[in-house]
């Protein structure tokens, strides 16, 4: 296909062809990690005592009163979903003439 000069200058213009990405510069690689240190099952277990005598835990009283709240939470949003149920359920029948 021939093209005149025109048509040479306009796609000079426009860029680089199509598949001709610019090369990204390289990104330096990050210093290679010691392999982690590896501990027998004795080992294991007492570091694992450690770290839980180290936990926070909630007392009786946090756990009954946090465990109340969620039942009421379940029991609110049962009564919306019902409630938005019951609302859509006539809105629809009114649409679809169900239920007239």
């Amino acid at each position: 296909m021939a093209s005149n000069e025109a048509t040479k200058k306009a796609d000079a213009a426009r860029g680089p062809k199509r598949g001709t990405a610019p090369v990204a510069p390289q990104r330096p690689t990050p210093p290679a990690r010691p392999a982690p240190k590896r501990v027998g099952p004795v080992e294991f277990l007492g570091e694992v005592r450690d770290e839980a005598r180290k936990v926070t835990w909630p007392t009786r009283k946090e756990t009954t009163i946090t465990t109340v709240m969620v039942f009421i939470m379940v029991v609110v949003a049962s009564l919306f979903f019902v409630a938005v149920d019951q609302v859509m359920r006539f809105g629809v029948g009114l649409i679809l003439g169900i239920g007239a």
